[in-house]
């Protein structure tokens, strides 16, 4: 096997670290911690840096990748909207996220990047909620605990989004907050 020089070593890591510095973060400091104002439900989160998804994954790293805070947030939001009766007002602050699975060290290398799902990782979402009344009345406030630890038999075949199960916790949650209002 043919070892390359250092020189060229550090060539290619050098030109891997643009692509790694795009890679966006969920911690990165410059992005907001709320979504845009529109509609009557709001979204803001607090440091994702410590949610437990960051804290307890076993790989902080692969933890931090990607965009997941922002799309649980809008999908809140949007999800919210549509349930949310007309004039009425709904504030949700995310304090703390622990996506289902988790990542295992210990399998080597190769699995390091690979969320291992099993029952006793489960979706969890804590947030802040306020729901006020055209006047401003405040009718629900406190906090809130998600969780379905019954993840893995609510999956559905095909559905490959890789926040689906947090999707499914929010949904539930919804339909327990916000019961649909009767049809006429």
């Amino acid at each position: 096997m043919k070892r390359l020089p250092i020189t060229a070593l550090l060539l290619v890591l050098s030109a891997s670290l643009p692509a790694l510095a795009a890679t966006p973060r969920v911690t990165d400091p410059d992005l907001p911690r709320a979504l845009p104002q529109e509609g009557p439900v709001s979204v803001s989160w607090t440091d994702p840096a410590q949610f437990s998804e960051l804290r307890f994954s076993g790989n902080r790293w692969e933890a931090d990748r990607g965009d997941w805070v922002n799309q649980l947030a809008e999908y809140l939001q949007d999800r919210a909207s549509k349930r949310l009766p007309d004039g009425q007002r709904m504030d949700v602050t995310i304090t703390d996220i622990q996506r289902a699975g988790r990542y295992e060290p210990w399998r080597g290398i190769q699995m390091d990047s690979v969320r291992i799902l099993r029952d006793t990782y489960p979706p969890r979402m804590t947030v802040n909620v306020r729901i006020t009344d055209a006047d401003g009345q405040v009718l629900e406030e406190g906090e809130r605990k998600l969780y379905d630890t019954n993840y893995l038999m609510n999956g559905s075949v095909g559905n490959t989004d890789p926040l689906r199960h947090e999707k499914r916790m929010i949904d539930d949650w919804l339909r327990r907050e916000l019961p649909a209002p009767p049809r006429a």
